[in-house]
């Protein structure tokens, strides 16, 4: 298999077509269809639908490069790696992550790393869907408790809990009278807060007042006092030390668990690698308080 063939046609597939590859890159459109078609008749496959207003690949050549786009960028950091005398991070390292860490922690994070490792050219994107990290070419993502998912491995690197909280001016209602509420949750039903009493557990029925898409929206809207809402503990944790927020109970679940992943089939790369080195550094023992200080510093 002609190698730089299949380097063009992977290229074709992460920019999702001829046009935008060569924008890109620089390289003759011509030149890289003539690539592509080359690999294509070589393979005896079809790789893009090519009738479609956008380029889609096919089921053979989405297989081909999900395969194959990895392997091919070991082959450049190794080469790299051997011309410069030693395996430092270097290259493109492209991370996803949610909104909130993203608003918590994440641009001081980044900066860190990037002065840490200039020859890594760091690039994050912050949002709350799950991205595909083989098709949109993501070398790591973070997520908060992830599905199982057998083609990602990767560490848990924090550890925080669910706390309900609410500002002071808001006066904690009978226990069978509902809680106004502000909730992440935009239509649909929305379940009562299960919390540890002593030894047990207790319900608490709510009446949301506030539906936010977001949870970065959350804690604004509850200092104002129109309702009460469940936190993850690390982002409220200055409002409670400073009495702008009260603790009301401790919800009784499983934690939240804060995964950096990657992907299984790749060999971990050296700038993955020290990505994941510099968030242990930065969180030693993982705890809500060491992010809740990180995010203030």
């Amino acid at each position: 298999m002609d190698l730089l063939a299949l380097a063009d046609f992977n290229l074709v597939a992460r920019h999702g077509g001829f046009g935008r590859a060569a924008r890109a890159t620089g390289r003759p459109k011509a030149t890289l269809s003539r690539r592509v078609a080359e690999l294509e008749a070589a393979l005896g496959l079809r790789l893009f639908e090519r009738g479609a207003r956008v380029l889609k690949l096919t089921q053979e050549g989405r297989a081909l490069h999900e395969r194959t786009s990895a392997l091919l960028a070991e082959i450049d950091e190794t080469a790299a790696a051997l011309a410069s005398g030693g395996d430092r991070p270097r290259g493109r390292l492209r991370i996803s992550a949610p909104l909130l860490f993203a608003q918590t922690a994440m641009g001081r994070l980044a900066a860190g790393f990037a002065r840490a490792y200039p020859e890594v050219d760091l690039e994050v994107t912050t949002e709350d869907r799950h991205v595909d990290m083989v098709e949109e070419g993501y070398d790591l993502v973070i997520r908060v408790n992830p599905e199982p998912d057998a083609s990602l491995v990767g560490r848990i690197f924090l550890r925080d809990h669910l706390v309900v909280v609410a500002a002071p001016a808001l006066a904690r209602p009978a226990s069978d009278v509902a809680v106004p509420a502000v909730v992440r949750n935009v239509g649909g039903a929305t379940p009562a807060w299960v919390v540890r009493r002593g030894t047990g557990q207790a319900r608490i029925a709510i009446d949301p007042v506030l539906r936010l898409s977001s949870l970065v929206m959350v804690p604004d809207a509850v200092r104002t006092g129109i309702g009460a809402a469940c936190l993850p503990a690390s982002i409220v944790s200055r409002d409670l030390a400073s009495g702008t927020l009260v603790h009301w109970d401790d919800v009784d679940g499983p934690e939240i668990a804060v995964w950096a992943l990657y992907p299984s089939r790749r060999l971990l790369s050296a700038r993955v690698s020290a990505f994941l080195d510099y968030l242990k550094t930065a969180f030693p023992n993982g705890t809500p308080d060491e992010l809740a200080a990180y995010s203030a510093a």
